[in-house]
């Protein structure tokens, strides 16, 4: 079931695609170009987002756009976690191995009368225990407060 804190993920997707990939002016902004002048529409926000439109000359709106344009060597989008530069080539591979597995269990005459699945530790394959149970907001209120169990990197 999507979490439905953001709408689903074709809503965040498509709020974090209007940051990522947006450009400096859009078409349907730019009102006329007689050769030497462009007039083009923008938002006055400091007077209650309202319409208005500007006309500049053709070099000044060049030098308008062009300082949106990112320098040779500059990302748009930076990766962070296991998308780093420094760890993709490892975490990359490893991330895709464990979703495909399936989680490994131990088989029924060995669990415990009564129990639950028991996960076992991708490592030493032990069961793995339950020491505490967090409710969504008990995580939010650890990772606010800087606890150690949160992975940050």
């Amino acid at each position: 079931m999507p979490n439905r804190q953001f709408g689903g993920p074709e809503h965040v997707l498509h709020y974090l695609a209007r940051y990522t990939h947006r450009i400096a002016i859009s078409n349907h902004r730019l009102l006329s170009f007689d050769g030497k002048q462009v007039t083009f529409r923008w938002k006055d926000y400091a007077h209650g987002i309202k319409k208005r439109t500007m006309t500049v000359s053709a070099g000044e709106f060049l030098r308008r756009f062009l300082l949106h344009v990112l320098p040779r060597g500059f990302v748009r989008i930076r990766h962070f976690g296991f998308l780093t530069n420094r760890k993709r080539a490892a975490l990359v591979p490893l991330c895709r191995r464990l979703l495909a597995e399936a989680p490994r269990v131990r088989s029924p005459e060995t669990r415990r009368a009564g129990s639950a699945i028991e996960w076992l530790c991708p490592q030493c394959a032990a069961p793995m225990i339950v020491v505490e149970r967090l409710t969504a907001q008990q995580i939010r209120l650890r990772s606010a407060e800087g606890d150690a169990f949160v992975d940050t990197s």
